[in-house]
Formats: C-alpha cells, structure tokens, sequence
C-alpha cells in the first residue's frame, strides 16, 4: 500500500477531488454529464466485477431505499451471502456499501480506493458516484456475494448503477422530485426511473399514479419484460401498529381471505412503509418463482429484522423525539399523515434544515400548518441552506421562525421548551436527520454512532 492512502481520511480526501454531483447545486442531466460509457470502462478496466453476482436493482422517486434494505435482509436471513449499495449515507461514507448487512470496513475502503487509483489516473473525467459504484461492485465480487442489492443513485436510465444485469428490475413510488434534472412531469420522471427495466427481465412496480404506471407499462412491454403490478397483482393490508413497528398481510390478488403472507412485522412506521413492504416482496417472490430457494418464514424474518434508521425514527417516548430525512413536499405530507396515524402528542415542535435540492420554502408551507413552533438550523453539509434564509421564507408565509443555529443547538432548544406529552420533530433533509442523531446519542450519553472524519465526504 503506498503512502498516499495509508489512512481511511486520505482514501475518501482522493475520492472527493473528482467531479462530484451530489453536492453541486447545478447538475445538467443528460448523456455528456452522466453518461454510462464512463462506468462502464471503469468496469471493464478492472475485470467486469458487476457481472460477478447475481444483482437486484432498485429505481424510484420515495421508498427505494428502505425496499433495497428489506429485499437485502430478508436475503440474508435466508442464509445468502448479501452485498447492499445505497446513497447518501447518514453518519459514514462506509454505510454506503454493505455486506452481510456490515458496513465495509475502513481498511478496504483504503485498498480499493488504491486498487482503482491507476485505472482513475487515465480517466480523469470519472465522477464521485461513479467510482463508489466500481467499488461497491469490486468489494461484493472479491469478498464474494450471492446478490447484491443496488439502490439507484438519482434518475435510473443514465445512473452509474445501471450497466448492472439483474435477477428483478424493482420501481418504487414516482412522484416529482428533483424536476430541474430529471423533468418537470411524472411522465418525464417515470421515462428516467424506467430506464432501468432491462430486455426480458422482470420488473416490478409499486403503486404509481396512472402517468407513471402507462410509462413504466410500455416500457415493459416493449422490452418484453414481464411487470409484476403491486396493488394489483399483490396486495396488502395493515394489521395495526405500535411505536416499535407495524403489521400487515401481504396477498396475491384474489387470495384476500387466504393470504401468503398471513402476518408479517416490520420495525418501520407509516403507510408507506407497507407499501415497500409489498413491494419487496413481490421483488422475492419474483425470484422464487424463477426458482431461488428462499422460504417465506426467511422473507418474515429479514422484514422483522430490516435496519433503516432516520425515517420516521423514534428517539424517544416522553417527550417523542422523531428525525425522519424527507426532503420533498410530497414525503413531507407522508410523513405528517403517519406522525397523525401513529402518534399522540401535544403540541409540535419542528427543527428544520434543508438542502438547495428542493425549494425550501415548499417544504415548510407543508409543515407549517401542523407545527406550534419552529426552529430553523443548519447543518454542515456543503449543500444546506442558511439559518437566514429559512427563517425569511418563514416570514414569507407569514410564519414566525426561531433561528438556531446548529442541529444540536435547535434540538437541545426544542427540548427546553417540549413538555412531556409533546412532539420534536426534526426534518427537512437525512444530513439534518444525521447530526441530531449525533446530538441525541451525546445529550443522552449513548455511544455516539461511527462517523467519519470531519470535511473529507
């Protein structure tokens, strides 16, 4: 190994010094910007580790992440060796790519950085994303896996994710969302996160408004790809839930009174969440029916033991302390619709940060009405908006707007003034939804969660 990356911090320092889209405010989306040829050289000049393993592949606007986490363990718990690739991470870069539900170790952070340095030194114009991509590929073909799971980055057609060739194509809700690079119609979006559907390969779509769904139907059928619908061809139905979790059954249709899946547990909150959980397990059952040995007491058992933290996460009972990283108008009305069907709780005290992603002013137009006050704060993320400027879109609206400064400085004022039956929410983004973890974990004297070095990703 040689001095340049004898540390983890220089490893990710090297990583950051090429072009990296996620934190630019600015991106032009099309074929000279990301552009596939890029990764697909990368690849290649390392062997073609993508085509290693059997993969499954993950696009959509909402619950891609937690789907790609519940396939991933309900994989594992039914004894395969699992690799799980997801984006942005919340507390360290290393939670980017798993295996065994582990997070890559920092020492192998440092080799494959090092293995990839001279491929990268003739290929300058290679992005960020993309050489995570080549890494997250080299480390589940080296280790080995039997699946790796591969949550698109952003869109899905021009994404670094996809040259792989995988087992089921998985398209999760579509709504609009980053409209000034993937278009500003559900059509425009749906085109993009279809672009993963593959010749021949089945795909498998959750719930989409009809513009979407007619996109992602002809996309299908075009290449031939069988479409498993979930709410048509599954279904599901909630069975009650507590704060730890909720139940539900899952169903083919027509078999409403004898289900599948008579009684299934997931550790995570919100309508939403049963949706996911449908559609994962319509990605499982895809696959079992083209004949892998995967039980459905394992698909129970990987749902009842899936890890996704900071969405719709619960801190604390009294008072209820919340962090969940929605980032659009359409996830802030999700997660307010289940804080109501979950929660009980006095007043609502919101800690707000955000990004430049999405404007934030409709973000908080959201909020505002079921807020009683407001703490405006800013995390360190080279992409958060100013404490100012939330508070002036705040008055915009004709709401008061306390600035606070830092995550940790909003939430420790939001607990001075919550009493025991209220509600602290922080939202607005998962950097925000990080660091007040970080806070809460030091407030409480909890072990703080692995982080990384400050300034370096």
């Amino acid at each position: 190994m040689s001095d340049l990356f004898a540390s983890y911090e220089a490893a990710l320092a090297y990583l950051t010094e090429s072009t990296d889209y996620e934190r630019m405010r600015r991106v032009r989306y099309n074929s000279d910007t990301f552009d596939l040829k890029r990764i697909e050289a990368l690849a290649g000049a390392v062997g073609r580790p993508d085509r290693r393993f059997r993969s499954i592949h993950v696009a959509g606007t909402k619950g891609k992440g937690s789907t790609t986490a519940m396939i991933e363990s309900a994989l594992r718990a039914g004894g395969y060796r699992t690799g799980m690739y997801t984006s942005p991470h919340l507390h360290t870069f290393r939670e980017r790519i798993r295996r065994d539900g582990a997070p890559i170790p920092e020492a192998d952070v440092v080799r494959l950085v090092e293995r990839l340095r001279p491929v990268l030194a003739v290929r300058p114009e290679v992005t960020v994303f993309e050489i995570i991509t080549a890494m997250a590929m080299l480390y589940m073909s080296e280790e080995p896996v039997d699946f790796g799971v591969f949550e698109v980055g952003l869109g899905g057609r021009l994404d670094a994710t996809n040259i792989l060739e995988p087992e089921v194509a998985v398209i999760t809700s579509i709504s609009l969302d980053h409209t000034k690079i993937l278009g500003d119609t559900l059509e425009a979006i749906a085109g993009e996160k279809a672009g993963i559907i593959k010749r021949g390969v089945p795909v498998v779509s959750a719930p989409q408004w009809p513009a979407a769904l007619e996109v992602i139907e002809a996309k299908a059928a075009d290449l031939g790809a069988p479409l498993t619908l979930v709410g048509g061809d599954w279904r599901w139905r909630a069975l009650g839930a507590d704060l730890t979790g909720q139940c539900l059954a899952i169903y083919r249709a027509g078999h409403e009174r004898a289900p599948e899946y008579e009684r299934l547990e997931i550790p995570l909150l919100g309508a939403h969440q049963l949706e996911n959980a449908a559609t994962a397990v319509a990605a499982l059952e895809v696959l079992r029916e083209g004949g892998l040995a995967l039980d459905r007491e394992a698909i129970r058992r990987g749902l009842a033991e899936v890890s996704w933290p900071g969405r719709l996460e619960i801190l604390s009972p009294k008072p209820l302390v919340v962090v969940d990283g929605a980032h659009n108008p359409y996830s802030m009305e999700r997660l307010l619709e289940a804080v109501r069907a979950h929660l009980r709780y006095g007043r609502l005290l919101l800690v707000f940060g955000a990004g430049v992603t999405h404007p934030p002013v409709d973000l908080l137009r959201v909020l505002f009405p079921a807020a009683d006050a407001a703490f405006m704060v800013h995390s360190q993320h080279a992409k958060a908006t100013p404490v100012e400027d939330l508070v002036a879109d705040a008055g915009g609206l004709g709401q008061a707007a306390r600035p606070a400064g830092t995550v940790a400085e909003g939430l420790r004022a939001a607990l001075a003034e919550a009493r025991p039956e209220d509600l602290v929410l922080v939202t607005g983004s998962l950097f925000v939804v990080a660091e007040a973890r970080e806070a809460w974990a030091a407030l409480r004297g909890l072990p703080p969660p692995p982080t990384d070095p400050p300034d370096v990703y």
